[in-house]
């Protein structure tokens, strides 16, 4: 008789619903599929996670715990932290992928999870705010913008890949000349 581990076929349920989620969306994707990929039944993935939208959340939620342990804002490294965040993304894709389904499926309508998620960015932007208190970081844009306009420019050539190639080139050395410039526009947003 098989033993059951209940932690493990959460996980791979989760694993399932990551790569699910970040190939069709929200709207696309489907519970039968994610069961089929985990080696799970469809009954199992609701009494873990609830319906499709929560799983979602939950999947989102991590990921974007993920990324910010893996890369904490550094008011006092912007250029660093940017290129820690670059380099998350080529890493992890799905994060990126995730949030723009987001985006697509839920618009300008409240998130589940709204208030966790403004918790989470409210570090950030008092992250950014501490360096403009102390000087290291140029006071002329407010933190919570500075930080969009940050993230903007970090995301947005991993966001949209076919936009970097057509207008930057497809080349090694294309890639590294737009990092420095992300890195030097960075630079310049927080420069006192």
């Amino acid at each position: 008789m098989a033993v059951r581990d209940p932690e493990a076929t959460r996980a791979r349920i989760f694993e399932a619903a990551v790569a699910e989620f970040a190939r069709h969306g929200i709207a696309g994707a489907r519970i039968d599929r994610i069961a089929r990929e985990a080696k799970a039944n469809k009954q199992l993935i609701y009494a873990y996670f609830g319906n499709k939208a929560e799983l979602f959340t939950r999947v989102l939620g991590k990921a974007m715990l993920d990324l910010a342990v893996a890369v904490p804002v550094d008011a006092d490294d912007i250029e660093g932290w940017i290129d820690g965040v670059m380099d998350y993304h080529v890493a992890h894709p799905e994060v990126l992928r995730l949030l723009f389904w987001e985006g697509l499926e839920y618009g300008m309508t409240e998130l589940p999870d709204e208030a966790e998620r403004q918790e989470h960015y409210r570090e950030k932007v008092a992250t950014i705010q501490d360096g403009q208190d102390r000087g290291v970081v140029s006071d002329a844009i407010p933190a919570r913008d500075l930080l969009f306009l940050l993230i903007a420019l970090a995301n947005w050539a991993a966001v949209v890949p076919q936009m970097r190639r057509i207008v930057v080139g497809g080349e090694e050395d294309d890639r590294e000349r737009l990092r420095a410039s992300v890195r030097e526009a960075a630079r310049r947003l927080v420069a006192k």
